[in-house]
């Protein structure tokens, strides 16, 4: 594995890193008004990743099928959406913004749930990572380094909100800073592992390109209007999500194109 496809992989787990740092400088849980710009500029960095760095090289990769060339991306959007939602079923999980825990009925503790809610969204976006890097490995470049690197970047800027938001409860909740800088990083490690595992799937990912890019843009999408969009338009200060997400949707847009 050569040093840029490590770079790849290892910037957004550092983004999750970063994000989780700030126990170490803020006293307080992030503010209300604060956290929604931060839900809404992670969904657009998603959904923004989702289009111009998955779906839209799965559909260009499908050109050979002429009219059809639709069909592998719709396809692998469903798929990759109905294995999140197998996922959120069968994983017991708590969102930051909740009381209620999801999925499940369980006896795991607060924290556990929480790491586990952040969890379920950096699969996807190890996934997304990985399949990039194994198509740029093994010779089938749907994108080239530049906007590989966008993806990634894109996807740590909005993982350092998510390490913020995990981290800062634990903290409150009685832990040291430094046990709760440790989990909140923890809770971004799935990336690099979703990614590397993906890679060392390539032989199965390569022939069916266009489809597993599809599939991790699907469960990112998943992640975006079944979790972080509700949690952002609770209650007050909803405004703020809507202006983050089209922060984070410009942003990821402009790197994707700039970059690619």
């Amino acid at each position: 594995m050569n040093t840029s496809i490590f770079l790849v992989l290892l910037i957004p787990f550092l983004g999750t890193t970063l994000g989780s740092g700030t126990v170490f400088f803020l006293k307080n849980q992030i503010k209300d008004s604060f956290q929604k710009l931060l839900l809404g500029f992670a969904s657009g960095v998603m959904i923004a990743a989702s289009v111009w760095s998955l779906i839209i090289p799965a559909i260009d990769s499908s050109e050979a099928m002429g009219k059809f060339a639709f069909l592998p991306a719709a396809i692998g959007i469903a798929l990759g959406m109905a294995f999140l939602f197998l996922l959120d079923m069968i994983i017991p999980h708590l969102h930051p913004t909740s009381d209620t825990p999801d999925g499940p009925a369980s006896k795991l503790k607060k924290n556990t749930m929480l790491m586990l809610s952040v969890t379920l969204h950096n699969i996807p976006e190890g996934m997304a990572v990985g399949v990039v890097a194994a198509s740029m490995m093994y010779g089938e470049q749907v994108m080239n380094l530049q906007a590989a690197l966008a993806l990634s970047i894109g996807i740590a800027l909005q993982n350092f909100p998510e390490g913020a938001i995990i981290s800062l409860p634990l903290k409150n909740a009685g832990g040291s800073k430094g046990k709760a800088f440790i989990n909140g990083a923890l809770s971004g490690i799935v990336e690099p592992i979703a990614a590397l595992i993906t890679i060392f799937l390539s032989h199965l990912v390569i022939p069916i390109l266009p489809y597993f890019l599809a599939f991790a843009a699907g469960a990112m999408i998943f992640v975006v209007v079944e979790e972080l969009i509700p949690e952002a338009s609770q209650g007050e200060h909803s405004n703020n999500s809507t202006i983050g997400f089209g922060i984070g949707f410009i942003l990821m847009m402009i790197l994707d194109v700039a970059l690619g």
